[in-house]
């Protein structure tokens, strides 16, 4: 339960992420070709490590 909730979590925020920061990447005069995956894939580690975790704290009551 914990890893799926965290799973769905991830994937909108890659989602939303992976649309957004090429856009404003673009709006700041940058190439989004040469670095929105560094931050795109920083993101969604950071996302998904405290989903992971959060969530298993939250439900930390009914796995123990």
């Amino acid at each position: 339960m914990v890893i799926g909730l965290a799973m769905v979590v991830n994937l909108a925020a890659a989602g939303l992420a992976g649309a957004g920061i090429p856009i404003t990447m673009k709006r700041m005069g940058l190439d989004p070709a040469q670095s929105s995956s560094i931050v795109l894939t920083t993101v969604t580690d950071v996302v998904g490590f405290f989903a992971f975790l959060g969530f298993a704290v939250v439900f930390q009551d009914v796995l123990v």
